[in-house]
């Protein structure tokens, strides 16, 4: 079996790392824009309409994905690297290609 740890964590370091970075720099435009006599309700973003339907299809077409990958694993003589990633990249793409043909309807 693969083992996904050392991966797992660096993209934890390297994620907490960018988020450290641009909360700081968050904050110093925050600062700079305050200092110049901006509104402090502009920091307050809603979220677009329709953003979480793209989440939730993303994160469906990812686990359609994890599934079909483990069938073309025990089904095939493919490398399981080569299963698990081509299906989550295809069905995870298939699900932000659905979400924008729904928003775009709307």
């Amino acid at each position: 079996m693969l083992d996904l740890t050392p991966v797992l964590v660096l993209g934890v370091i390297f994620g907490f790392i960018f988020a450290v970075v641009y909360i700081q720099v968050r904050k110093k435009e925050r600062l700079a824009m305050l200092e110049k006599g901006a509104d402090p309700s502009l920091f307050h973003v809603e979220p677009r309409p329709g953003s979480y339907l793209k989440y939730g299809i993303f994160l469906v077409g990812i686990a359609i994905g994890i599934l079909l990958g483990n069938v073309l694993e025990v089904s095939s003589a493919l490398n399981p690297v080569v299963s698990y990633f081509s299906m989550i990249f295809m069905f995870g793409g298939l699900g932000l290609i659905i979400s924008h043909l729904i928003e775009r309807k709307k």
